[in-house]
This record gives C-alpha cells, structure tokens and sequence, in this order.
C-alpha cells in the first residue's frame, strides 16, 4: 500500500483504512462515500468539501501550545490571537471559524475596508480587531466607529501619515479611541518566497527612525496612552525558525526600549503570521523544521528572557497565523476524465498485410515476446525504435499508418512492462518513468483552485481518494481542462506522483487535493470563465444516521451568472442567441429543440460532465 504521505502532512486529520482515505474523526466517513453522495443529487464537476471541525482543531491545538508554554515558562502575559481574512474571506469558513473560537479571545484582522466591514460585524465584543495595510481617511475612520460600537479594535499604523490622519480625526471625536498598533519594519526577514515581506526593505513598518517620531506625535497630541501593541511580520510560511528567534530578539528590545520612552500601555507585541504548514509529501522535502509547540515555547521563552533583562512587564502575545488555522479545512475533489494513453489499445492497431516498416514488424514482435527478464531491454529497445521511426516519417520514408501503428505499440509494451515489473521497485522503471507518464485529465481549473500552484509552484498533498490497498503503477503528470499549457502538473521525479492505471469508460477515479483552505479560493482567477468549484460542508453529529450530514451546499455558478458578474448583458445575450436560431433554416420543432438545449446549458456550470470520444 502507497499512503502518498498522508504520515507527513495531515496531522491525523485523514487516514488510509481499506484502501480509503477516511476522515480520522467520530464515525469516520470514507471521502469516496462523501463524493458519491453528494454526486448522486446531481453536482457534477470538482468538488470543494469543508470540514468545519479541523477549523476547531487548529484553533485548540493552537491556543493549547501557546498555553503550556505560557505556564511552563511562568510567563504573566496572555495569549490572544485573530485571523487575517485576506486568508480565506468565504462565509462558509469565516462563519463557522468566528462560531467556534468564541470561548477563546480569538479575532479577525482586516486589511481593507470590505474585510473591515466583515470583522465588525462579525467579531464578539470582547475579541480583537486588528487592521493592517494601507489606509486612507474613510477607512480609518471606520476603525473609530468601530470603536464606537464597542469593538476592541487596534489600528496598525504602517506610516506616518496613517498616524497624522489618526490625530486629525481625534481633535474632532470624542473616545472611545481605536486603538493604535506601530508596525515595526525590522532588520530580520524569514526564508523561503515570501520572505520579502519581512526585512529593513519590505513593503510595510516604520523604520527606528520613524518610530521615535511616531512617539513624539502621540506624545504631543496626548495620545499616547492609545499606543498599545507594536507589531511585526517577517514572512509567510516560515520554513526555518531560526529568523523568528532573532526576530523576536529584536522586537523585544524595541518592546523594553519604547515603554522606557514612555508608552507604559504598551502591553502587546504581535508576531504577525508565518507559522507554517507542511505540505510535503517526502519527509525529505519537508516544508518546516519546527513543531508547534517548539515554535510556541521559542516565543514565549525569548520574550520573557529579553523584557527579563530589562527590567519590564511580559507583554501580551499576539498572533495573526492565518494558513495553519485553515489550510486544513478544505479538499478539492477533482474527477479524472481521461488518461491519454487509453487510445491506444490492440483494437487500435492497424498493421499492413506485408511491406510494415522493419522497425514496426521488430516492434510486434518485441510487443508478443516480452517477458519480465526481457522487460526492461525490449523497453528501452522499442524507446530507440519510436524515435528513429518518428525521424523516418519526418523524412518521408513510411506513411501515416505506420506511424500510427508504431505509437500504438510502444504504448502498448510501456503498458505491459509496468503490468509485468509492477511488483518489483526496479530502478530502471523509476529513472525512466518520466518519459512513459501517463497524461491524467482532470475535471478542474488550477487557475481557479490551485493558483498558489500555477504562481508560486506551491505544492499540495495530492492521492486518490480509493484503491490504496493497490499499489498504483503509473507515473503521474495532471492536466486541467483549462485551454492553457500552464494549467499541467508534471510528473516530478524528486517528487514523484504514481496513481492507478484505469478505464475511465467503465469505473469513476477521484483524485483528492489537501490543504487548500488558505488563500486558494480568494485568489482564484476565472482563467477560461471556470468559477469556484460546487462546495459544502461536512457536519458532524454522533445522533445523525451516518454520523454526519451534508450542509451549507452552494453549487458552481452557471454560465449566465459567471457572464453577468463580468458586466455582459446576459439579457441581450439570450436574445441574440434566440434570434440566431430563429433565423436559421432549421423547422420550426427543430427550433423549439435547440432552443430548449441551449437555456438547459447555459443554467449549469461551466465544468465538463464527459469527454466526448
């Protein structure tokens, strides 16, 4: 059995039981029950599953990490935390996520006025708001009203100016105040392609500079005492911790240096996001060199040494860790449409009575004659025999038929080869297997639900979701149906990807991609006008017959929706379209027929339901 790493990256939230991937929780569904389920109502295409109950487990397992550290160290100060919603802005995460951290002192932050708008009106009363980014006077100034309304909210401030319009709006309110955070662009940066975001050079924070001058402004506008929390981000998925520790080292100091200036109710020091997720599937490609509880431990033993030394008060310790808390939640399932090579089979084979091209007779007859001691050798020899055959039909030496039957064979002795070595890891097959992978059509966009992927050559956990107590025998590459050569995953032999050989035409083979609930969905472009994937929840509840229920399903928009969202008169469009079949020479029953087929498409989803042959 092949477990495609699921030891590595899901953290026991998934398990393989026979040969099933299964939700590892209360009556542990099969995922392949789930899909069948869900594609028996009539949902066709990919498939974007939540799971609201690892939203809660990340949350616990964060808050309880940071807790024993707090205890162990005997540390005064408290942990809080909020999530950024530039991860995953969809109702059917935030929702559930704001539901269930209520007992925790759990938060949003925003990063624009849509987001802010969220947050208030989402967010307890007695959670945190923090508002980062770039603001103007309008959105400032909802971080005033949402103080108004009672709301614990603290205000980033990323410049100078974002500060001077701060004490411009309070010569003209009265308290409550937001809160005022300083974000401090520090010397220390991460590792790893978001590591720019952090560093003396980065995009957001005041430089020491800066800060000496923002101090001054609040000093002399007396408000001071709203300076509570500076803040700090050094990158996005951090892979080595070591950063972070200096990290911290240097905030520390300025934390101890700042409150000595004077800002006695600055009691919070938020460490921005970056706490990683582990994607890989090879323990040897792992994404971090960290567990939770080291990074934790790391963070709140450093504070308290350096605030320690100085002489100052442990400050509480924020956190904005966003992919941890809901990568997880989220699979895409995706149907396989076609494998390439399933065209070429015995019945596709067309040899000539006589005059075959030597070659291709060679070709037949290495085809009958395999064996597993001869597999490798004929392999190889029918390799070097396709490519000299290819340089003669370039050439003009054999006709189309030849070539045809030539690619015919040479995929029918790859198929058997693995057929006869598919028991033996022989190192042969694996150095060759990048030049016989098998092409995997998959009824997905990448663009859409994978843009990570196509952008930033983020890899996720991919595996079937059944057939794990078969041992899968072709070297995999992924095709989307996207008209766009980006839109492919390709076979890579530092990371391999083996999956089943199947017919399509005669059994379903659904291929389950994980750890996509963080940012995948908001970036998702609509390359090709393909839209979000139908998607819904998985509720689970010991009283239920099966253990859990189908919940919150929001199926694919339909092609009329996707053209109304882009400003196209959908109206106009319908009635051009009708005209054209009026117009045409079709009878008048023909008519009403086409017509009908034509608004029965444009009410479903953009996603294929087959491959025509």
């Amino acid at each position: 059995m092949v477990d495609y790493g699921i030891k590595f990256w899901s953290n026991g939230d998934f398990i393989i039981d026979e040969g099933v991937v299964k939700v590892n929780y209360m009556s542990k569904p099969a995922l392949i029950d789930i899909v069948r389920e869900v594609r028996e109502k009539g949902y066709m295409g990919p498939l974007l599953i939540r799971f609201p109950h690892l939203i809660n487990n990340q949350i616990t397992k964060l808050y309880n990490a940071f807790e024993s550290s707090i205890m162990e160290y005997q540390y005064k100060g408290e942990f809080k935390a909020v999530f950024p919603l530039k991860v995953n802005q969809m109702p059917n995460f935030v929702l559930p996520l704001v539901e269930l951290s209520r007992t925790k002192c759990y938060g949003l932050e925003a990063g624009s006025k849509a987001e802010l708008i969220v947050a208030m009106s989402y967010t307890d009363k007695g959670s945190p708001i923090t508002v980062n980014g770039f603001k103007d006077k309008e959105m400032i100034s909802l971080g005033f009203i949402a103080a108004n309304m009672g709301h614990d909210i603290t205000l980033t401030i990323e410049g100078i100016n974002e500060l001077k319009i701060i004490i411009d709006i309070a010569n003209d309110m009265p308290e409550p105040y937001p809160n005022i955070g300083l974000r401090i662009r520090l010397h220390s940066i991460g590792k790893g392609i978001w590591a720019k975001s952090g560093g003396i050079t980065s995009k957001f924070g005041l430089t020491s500079t800066e800060l000496l001058q923002a101090m001054k402004m609040l000093e002399s506008s007396k408000l001071l005492h709203k300076f509570t929390m500076i803040h700090f981000h050094i990158g996005s998925q951090i892979s080595d911790i070591s950063p972070l520790k200096k990290a911290i080292r240097e905030v520390g100091n300025i934390y101890a240096e700042l409150r000595k200036m004077g800002a006695i109710n600055l009691t919070s020091v938020n460490i921005g996001g970056g706490l990683a997720v582990e994607y890989a599937q090879y323990e040897s490609m792992n994404c971090k060199n960290y567990t939770l509880e080291e990074f934790s431990g790391n963070v709140v033993f450093s504070l308290k040494e350096i605030v320690k030394n100085k002489n100052e008060l442990e400050p509480d310790i924020f956190i904005e860790s966003g992919r941890f808390i809901s990568a997880s939640h989220a699979v895409l399932i995706t149907p396989v449409l076609e494998l390439f090579s399933q065209e070429y089979d015995e019945g596709a084979l067309n040899l000539k009575d006589d005059n075959n091209p030597p070659l291709v007779e060679e070709l037949n007859d290495l085809y009958h004659s395999i064996t597993d001691k001869n597999a490798i050798e004929y392999l190889h020899d029918s390799l070097d025999h396709m490519e000299s055959l290819l340089t003669l039909f370039d050439l003009g030496y054999i006709d189309l038929r030849d070539r045809s039957n030539t690619e015919v064979l040479v995929h029918l002795i790859i198929k058997k080869v693995i057929q006869l070595l598919k028991y033996k890891n022989h190192n042969e097959i694996i150095k060759i297997q990048k030049s016989v992978q098998e092409r995997y059509l998959l009824n997905c966009s990448f663009f859409q639900s994978l843009p990570d992927y196509w952008g930033l050559e983020q890899n996720f956990p991919v595996m079937p979701l059944d057939r794990l107590d078969r041992r899968p025998t072709r070297a995999a590459s992924l095709w989307d149906i996207t008209c766009d050569s980006d839109g492919e995953i390709s076979f890579n032999p530092q990371m391999p990807l083996y999956l089943h050989d199947i017919d399509i035409s005669r059994e379903e083979y659904f291929l389950g991609f994980f750890l996509v609930g963080a940012y995948q969905e908001v970036l998702g472009m609509r390359h090709n006008l393909f839209t979000h994937p139908t998607e819904f929840s998985v509720i689970f509840d010991d009283d239920l017959n099966k253990g859990y229920e189908i919940d919150y399903l929001l199926e694919a928009q339909t092609i009329v929706d996707v053209l109304d969202d882009l400003d196209y008169d959908t109206k106009e469009i319908e009635r051009i379209l009708k005209q054209h079949i009026e117009d045409s020479d079709l009878d008048s029953d023909t008519k009403k027929v086409v017509l009908g087929k034509l608004y029965v498409m444009l009410s479903e989803n953009g996603y294929l339901r087959t491959i025509a042959k």
